[in-house]
């Protein structure tokens, strides 16, 4: 967990070790900050800010655009600040024009994140793996990226450009528009939503010169596949956006059902996670030590000597 008295760690440069690495990346999808340390906790290397989930924790609603930059950055902020993990963020279609993008990067820098995906849909965008999207022209997306590499001041920082073109123009358009972005200077490339296993392997043959990006997109458009086959296919990076959410939403939905039922949660107690596990979890045991070594008279002890 990140040391909530510094923020010293240096988490881009880890990603492009990773990414240098044997190994696919897996990044399950955080919505916040607990979510976020329970992804450290199980022993992930990465962890990824999921725009959906974060539209769906923060306003209940879809991921249809109805988020502002600042509310992702300043969810990104949070996340990286909990974890000492790799920080994956969705930056949706940066917000505007390449002027615009140039702002997100900074703000995104600022975060503290290790990489952030831009996409090549119009505003308001959607969720990929949602129907009724529509996409700017290439030269639009290849402006967009050529600011974000123009833009960014850590050369570590993973830019990934994601193409929404197979469910617009089909997979051959998709590969294109991919190719274009590479050109561009993107550092990953997202190919989102493909539809079948032949698709899979298609993008991960055509396009195999450039580190990929799969999103395991749990109810989605794109089939399962397991971690041995996509890292035979040479993917990079697999994040999966929305498994915690909705793990989280139907845990939830059980408790409160108990209390519906029976007045209290009782039934459902021995499913939870303890009071005092859960406090360890958040951090509490680093505060009382804290408090301790920064103890005066007033707060009830001398201070210690660090």
């Amino acid at each position: 967990m990140s040391d909530f008295l510094t923020t010293a760690h240096r988490p881009a440069p880890r990603l492009r070790q990773l990414l240098a690495g044997g190994d696919p990346v897996l990044a399950p999808g955080a919505y916040d900050a607990l979510s976020a340390r329970l992804v450290e906790e199980a022993g992930f290397p990465a962890v990824y800010l999921t725009g959906f989930g974060t539209a769906a924790s923060h306003l209940g609603r879809p991921d249809v655009g109805l988020l502002t930059m600042t509310e992702m950055v300043d969810q990104a902020r949070r996340i990286a600040a909990a974890v000492d993990l790799p920080v994956i963020a969705d930056a949706d279609t940066g917000y505007g024009n390449p002027v615009n993008v140039v702002r997100t990067v900074h703000e995104y820098e600022r975060a503290g994140v290790a990489a952030l995906h831009l996409e090549d849909q119009e505003a308001p965008k959607k969720c990929g793996h949602i129907e009724g999207k529509r996409l700017v022209p290439p030269a639009d997306m290849v402006a967009k990226i050529e600011a974000a590499v123009a833009a960014r001041s850590n050369p570590d920082l993973v830019l990934i450009a994601r193409t929404d073109a197979r469910a617009v123009e089909g997979l051959s358009s998709a590969l294109e528009r991919a190719r274009r972005y590479r050109d561009a200077g993107a550092d990953v490339l997202f190919v989102e939503a493909p539809q079948s296993e032949e698709e899979i392997e298609t993008v991960a043959t055509t396009l195999s010169d450039v580190p990929l990006l799969f999103n395991w997109a749990e109810g989605g458009k794109t089939p399962p596949v397991s971690r041995e086959r996509l890292a035979e296919l040479g993917f990079r990076i697999v994040i999966f956006p929305v498994g915690a959410l909705l793990a989280a939403t139907r845990a939830v939905r059980e408790v409160l059902a108990a209390i519906r039922e029976t007045g209290t949660p009782g039934p459902v107690l021995e499913r939870v996670v303890p009071f005092g596990e859960f406090l360890d979890l958040i951090g509490l045991p680093e505060i009382r030590e804290l408090e301790q070594r920064f103890a005066t008279e007033q707060t009830g002890g001398e201070p210690r000597e660090v």
